[in-house]
């Protein structure tokens, strides 16, 4: 739905009484679609938005998002409702590890060096790996189920993932499940990084093709990445970092120009608040379907029904709330 139109301006009324009768504020990631962003409370990253979680005080939580997300929001807030707008948004990174059972499918990843420790098919949980490395702290990526967060020893965003793993007392640490963002702290730690074989569908496809085609297009453009793409595309990269990093970088860059590695939602906050700047994506199929699921009025039947309710049991939230509290320790 175009920002601005009509329905637009219609739709967002009912928003804004319904939420203020609820009581409620709503949270959307830099993925969302234009829309939802423009009528949502806050915008931001993983880390973002665990923080305002973990700090509104609002009756209802209403969250623009992936299921990880809402299940984050109902662990730092169990006396709110935590509402999802689409029930069917998942993620499919999540989705490749559990606690204890076979994983959601593999692929071949050749390694990041002599500090990067490949994880091979037989291991097929959390626990199996804890079990062949005891004693070695789990590192979970908050794109991760609330049972793999209650069984990590603390948890990380694209944002904080290099400090995380700096803070541990240990010289070899296990990271789940992104092999792309444990490669990335393994390059910039000085750790042994032991990862998982996980990844996100939409970064993970970024290749040097690519890279080198945006770079021919637009010679005089920064190529800002996520470290979520493969290790390769990161050392091309001018500078790598979490979504809410590439707004602040090109924000406060003197460059005129970006070549943008992340989901194509990104896109409108960053010519929203860098008007005068241009920005080109690496590849124009960066879009998460999931993300996309929810429009403006997935935001209004949520706060008009109440429904799509994401609360997680206390026994499996008490422990992800350590792991998550041990990350919003970490400034």
């Amino acid at each position: 739905m175009l920002v601005g139109s009509t329905e637009f301006k219609e739709i967002s009324e009912k928003i804004l009484r319904l939420k203020s009768e609820r009581n409620a504020v709503i949270l959307a990631h830099n993925y969302q679609r234009d829309e939802v962003q423009e009528i949502a409370d806050y915008t931001g990253d993983s880390l973002e938005l665990s923080r305002i979680a973990a700090g509104t005080g609002y009756d209802v939580i209403v969250f623009a998002g992936v299921h990880f997300m809402a299940e984050s929001a109902s662990i730092l807030s169990p006396d709110k409702t935590v509402l999802l707008t689409e029930a069917e948004a998942g993620c499919p990174m999540a989705e490749m590890i559990t606690v204890s059972g076979p994983r959601f499918y593999s692929t071949h990843f050749p390694g990041a060096g002599k500090e990067f420790c490949y994880i091979y098919p037989e291991d097929f949980s959390l626990r199996d790996i804890k079990a062949k490395y005891p004693g070695v702290p789990v590192v979970s990526y908050v794109n991760t189920s609330a049972e793999v967060k209650a069984e990590s020893d603390i948890c990380c965003t694209s944002a904080n993932v290099v400090k995380v793993v700096e803070s541990l007392d240990s010289r070899r640490v296990i990271c789940v499940p992104d092999k792309n963002l444990a490669a990335w702290a393994a390059k910039n730690t000085g750790k042994e990084i032991i990862a998982w074989d996980g990844f996100c569908n939409i970064h993970d496809r970024v290749s040097l093709e690519d890279v080198a085609a945006a770079r021919a297009e637009h010679p005089d453009a920064l190529l800002v990445a996520h470290p979520e793409c493969p290790m390769e595309v990161l050392e091309k990269a001018d500078f790598v970092t979490s979504t809410s990093g590439m707004l602040r970088f090109c924000r406060e860059s003197d460059g005129k120009e970006f070549i943008i590695g992340t989901e194509l939602g990104l896109m409108y906050r960053l010519k929203k608040d860098s008007p005068d700047k241009s920005f080109y994506p690496l590849r124009k199929d960066m879009l998460c379907p999931n993300m996309k699921k929810t429009t403006i009025k997935s935001v209004l039947r949520t706060l008009e029904h109440m429904d799509c309710v994401v609360k997680v049991p206390e026994e499996i939230r008490i422990p992800a709330k350590r792991a998550l509290d041990r990350m919003l320790e970490i400034k």
